[in-house]
């Protein structure tokens, strides 16, 4: 049965990957960021805007419901990274990532159940990273802004539970994406070296996990974050 999903940050990487395959499973697929496009399907509808913008949000979660009816899966994929000492860091530059990474998955959320209300699976994915049980020297804002959206995840979990919708998180293990292109090679092998299994991720990895969370036999499965890899 064809599922609405909503996917935020597709206009490449992870993002990208997660829209075209879920047009492959057959799904009714709305992506957003902004950026133009990079996906090109009957079944795939884009919408550019900045996921920190509140009325924008709400204006696309108003096309959902009028084109869509409804809202089944929300993915809040959507985030920029910061990779730098917290003395470089100025406040404004921790801001955005906050707000990116944090802020704007509260908002979607917050827009999509209105949508999800009669939706016989709703599922909420927030996607995460190890940087958090980690502890990366170099990433404090980045991970601190995921290990609030981890936190929420926990909570939306309990009170969405009377809902029939569940709210988890996967963290990916290092994903070769642009996100990770600006991290020098032996910082990423000294990253897959912490790993119990020292293999790189691939995004389709990812998607396992989303899969796992999706499927109707997982309504008992929520407040959960799963980091892949394993760690050493």
């Amino acid at each position: 049965m064809s599922r609405r999903v909503l996917i935020t940050g597709t206009t490449r990487g992870l993002g990208q990957f997660l829209a075209e395959h879920y047009l492959e499973a057959g799904d009714q697929v709305v992506g957003c960021g902004r950026s133009d496009p990079s996906v090109q399907h009957e079944r795939y509808t884009h919408h550019t805007l900045d996921v920190t913008d509140e009325a924008a949000v709400g204006k696309l979660t108003a096309t959902i419901r009028q084109r869509f009816g409804g809202l089944d899966v929300l993915i809040n994929n959507a985030g920029v990274a910061s990779m730098n000492a917290i003395a470089l860091t100025p406040p404004s530059a921790a801001r955005r990532v906050m707000e990116t990474n944090f802020i704007s998955a509260v908002t979607l959320t917050h827009a999509a159940l209105r949508l999800m209300r009669r939706s016989t699976a709703g599922r909420i994915v927030n996607i995460s990273t190890i940087a958090v049980p980690l502890r990366l020297e170099g990433e404090a804002i980045y991970a601190a802004s995921k290990s609030a959206l981890e936190m929420f995840t926990r909570i939306a979990a309990r009170e969405l539970g009377s809902m029939g919708i569940t709210c988890n998180a996967v963290g990916p293990s290092v994903v070769r994406t642009r996100l990770t292109d600006g991290v020098p090679q032996e910082k990423l092998d000294r990253l897959v070296r912490a790993q119990a299994i020292q293999t790189m991720a691939t995004p389709a990895d990812v998607a396992n996990v989303i899969d796992f969370f999706l499927r109707p036999e997982s309504r008992l499965i929520t407040g959960q974050v799963v980091y892949l890899g394993g760690f050493g």
